[in-house]
């Protein structure tokens, strides 16, 4: 028996946290836009613990967004430390531990709400628990910050239980505000660790600038933005503050940007995708001013920022930790350029023919599937597979 357990949790998929949790995230990104697609449309009929539109956002942040986040923090974070991280049952116990969070909100009615919401609820503690040790080993402040930020999401997910359970109200909506916000916070200071170096790899000869004192501007006025908006406060103050954060991270990409990153897909993907961030600041201010609803600057973050930048890291990501060659192929440029089309289709097109908005919601769709079966297809088998050098991990 034990040497069954053992050579499933020997498998590749469960040796570095990567692996496992990129294929659940590349999963669910098809799986839950396609059900979420046909119960929004009223062709499949489930019970669920969530209402609709709050299955759907808190699902693609506490599902696909938080797979990625903790593939990339379970990977990351032993690289920076030169400490070990989950692998093999306990990974895969951890993997499981998200899949249950998953499933059992379609049990609600035979299961009680509070058991679904506390299994949903645990996986950010648990994976805060599982990298603590290498942090305080270590000493490490990067990791520590972002130690910080899950911490955050884990009370905003907290929030979101709250309202479900019935035990306050309008704290749901606030919950899902600041998943959304702690996300794009976390992805701006990955971008001040990695896209300098991911430039310099990707592009012999060349050296980024790096600019301190900018990576700070470009986090602190992002945040100003998100907690103005969360006390709904707007007017003059808001605009000063989009118009800070627009400037300081267009400062902060100007320093590290090379025009031949466009002749790399590994490395487009991700400057296209920070740019999504910015327009999602600007999109914020004209929504203040009721010149386009709410709802088009939150899907710039979303399906824009998180959805274009975290197939863009998962991609590099995977090459960079399989012992391959850091050049991607045709398929994948064409998800790039899919996933792009997606987000165009979800905030572009709606703000300028909202009468069109469920042709563009369905053409969002349609990209979105197109660009993650292509990349499924693409490194489904690389995640799976043992390392092209030999070397562990």
């Amino acid at each position: 028996m034990n040497n069954h357990k053992e050579k499933i949790f020997d498998y590749p998929l469960f040796s570095l946290g990567f692996r496992a949790f990129f294929a659940l995230a590349v999963l669910s990104a098809l799986v839950l836009i396609t059900l979420w697609n046909g119960l929004f449309k009223g062709e499949i009929e489930l019970k669920n613990y969530f209402q609709l539109t709050g299955w759907h956002a808190h699902e693609m942040l506490m599902g696909y967004t938080s797979a990625v986040i903790a593939g990339f923090l379970l990977t990351a974070i032993r690289n920076w430390t030169s400490q070990a991280t989950l692998s093999g049952d306990q990974l895969a116990g951890l993997c499981l531990l998200w899949l249950y969070g998953r499933i059992l909100p379609f049990y609600s009615g035979l299961l009680p709400d509070l058991m679904i919401a506390i299994v949903d609820w645990a996986f950010l503690p648990v994976l805060i628990a599982a990298l603590v040790k290498p942090v305080l080993a270590a000493r490490d402040s990067r990791s520590t910050v972002f130690m910080g930020l899950l911490l955050v999401m884990a009370i905003a997910n907290t929030l979101i239980h709250v309202e479900q359970l019935g035990m306050a109200d309008n704290v749901g909506q606030l919950g899902i505000q600041l998943l959304v916000y702690t996300i794009i916070t976390m992805i701006l200071v990955i971008a001040g660790i990695v896209f300098p170096f991911f430039t310099e790899k990707g592009l012999s000869g060349t050296m980024a600038i790096r600019s301190p004192l900018l990576d700070v501007l470009s986090v602190v006025t992002g945040v100003s933005v998100f907690v103005l908006q969360m006390f709904d406060i707007g007017g003059a103050v808001l605009i000063i503050a989009v118009v800070g954060a627009v400037i300081a991270n267009l400062a902060r990409v100007a320093g590290w940007y090379i025009h031949r990153i466009w002749y790399v897909p590994l490395l487009w993907i991700l400057y296209v995708g920070y740019g999504w961030i910015i327009l999602g600041f600007v999109l914020v201010g004209m929504s203040a001013y009721g010149l386009i609803p709410a709802y088009i600057p939150m899907h710039a973050f979303t399906v824009g920022g998180i959805g274009v930048l975290t197939m863009g890291m998962m991609a590099r990501v995977t090459l960079g930790h399989t012992g391959r060659i850091l050049k991607t192929s045709n398929v994948i440029a064409i998800a790039f350029v899919l996933i792009n089309l997606s987000a165009f289709a979800r905030v572009i097109m709606p703000a300028i023919l909202p009468d069109w908005y469920g042709q563009m919601l369905y053409l969002s769709i349609l990209c979105w599937l197109a660009a993650f079966s292509l990349f499924l297809y693409y490194y489904g088998p690389i995640l799976a597979a043992p390392r092209e050098d030999g070397k562990p991990g």
